[in-house]
């Protein structure tokens, strides 16, 4: 069964930075919110709206299209405010263990 995504939303800074930010959003545990209430008010608010969609894991419908929205952000110019987005890969949506 496909696993649901993890978003790393990065914001601020240079275009470069946004998209280091975005994944090192994706880094931080799935149960920790942004410190900054601002940013983790947003945070809860953009996974219920990803989650009403109905796409589901790999868009295969579902309840559950994410587990998380993590955002990091930095200061930047008001006049270019850059938003890179990154989604983790399958790699990071499984778990294997040896016995």
């Amino acid at each position: 069964m496909p696993a649901p995504i993890v978003v790393g939303v990065g914001i601020g800074g240079t275009m470069e930075k946004a998209a280091l930010l975005a994944k090192k959003a994706l880094l931080r545990p799935i149960n920790r919110r942004n410190a900054n209430p601002v940013y983790a008010k947003f945070e809860e608010e953009l996974l219920e709206l990803i989650n009403e969609t109905g796409v589901g894991p790999q868009g295969l419908g579902g309840r559950v299209t994410a587990l998380a929205v993590n955002i990091e952000y930095f200061p930047t110019h008001i006049a270019g405010l850059p938003v890179a987005i990154n989604i983790n890969c399958h790699a990071t949506r499984h778990a294997e263990i040896e016995l």
